[in-house]
């Protein structure tokens, strides 16, 4: 049975104030202490090397025996971050590995640019542009930095302050965090939003991203997976997907359906 999990993101780190911000909303307050992005990469590379450290829950494909498999993800990403849109292309590592488990429908990413695609959703989607279009929203979460106020809603600040100073036990809860990590409202229309924007500057449909959501809509599942429940529900998304492209006047149809099929007989 598959499992349907959120595409989530953990990104950058902030330390903010335990509350909601003014008005009750689920921003934190303007007075927030920023830290730099630089500790991003600090926790990135420490989330990553203890997701790798766990073969057993994260079975991920060796990149050296597995090198046509990368070749085709990296060039879908590399053609994201040359469209000049993503704001922290040269600070974070935007690395990518492959988890070799074809029931999960999933992709994160750790602080700093640390990208995880499961087989799972790699193999459920149908074209190139729809892999390159859920990269966007998470590559988006990630340059917008959004995750760190989850993370911290549902933590503590506590528990990210001490992953960033390399504590094991708050390591791995941020760890297991990630996968069943919810945005809010907002954090995910924006990421949806700059899905787009990234796309629209490429020769792929920049609606790409509206794919995932429209084939489990069009499988008129009894069960639908869980975050299809939660807002923004799963019919605005593809509307605003749609709509925000043409908006932005893109133009972009190469979905490269052949060759993500060649992809996909990799794994």
């Amino acid at each position: 049975m598959r499992k349907f999990i959120l595409p989530v993101v953990v990104s950058g780190f902030i330390l903010v104030g335990c509350g909601l911000g003014k008005n009750g909303s689920d921003e934190p307050d303007a007075g927030m202490q920023l830290f730099p992005v630089s500790k991003d990469m600090e926790l990135g590379a420490q989330v990553a090397h203890e997701i790798e450290s766990n073969p057993a829950e994260y079975p991920i494909l060796d990149s050296a025996s597995n090198v046509a498999a990368y070749k085709y993800i990296y060039a879908i990403r590399d053609k994201v971050l040359a469209t000049g849109k993503v704001e922290h292309k040269d600070d974070f590592a935007w690395r990518i590995r492959i988890i070799q488990d074809d029931e999960t429908l999933n992709a994160f990413c750790t602080p700093g640019g640390y990208i995880y695609f499961y087989t799972g959703i790699i193999k459920y989607l149908d074209t190139e542009a729809e892999l390159a279009g859920v990269m966007g929203h998470e590559m988006a979460h990630a340059d917008l930095r959004h995750s760190i106020r989850q993370m911290q809603k549902s933590m503590g600040v506590q528990i990210l302050l001490s992953a960033v100073l390399g504590d094991s036990s708050a390591l791995g809860q941020i760890t297991g965090g990630l996968i069943g990590l919810k945005f809010s409202r907002t954090h995910e229309t924006e990421a949806d939003r700059k899905s787009v924007a990234y796309l629209c500057e490429t020769d792929w449909p920049a609606d790409g991203g509206a794919g995932f959501f429209e084939k489990i809509a069009a499988s008129g599942s009894q069960t639908p997976p869980e975050f299809m429940s939660t807002h923004p529900s799963p019919d605005n998304r593809i509307e605003n997907y749609h709509t925000w492209a043409t908006e932005s006047g893109c133009k972009g149809t190469k979905t490269y359906d052949a060759e993500y099929e060649a992809f996909k007989r990799l794994f």
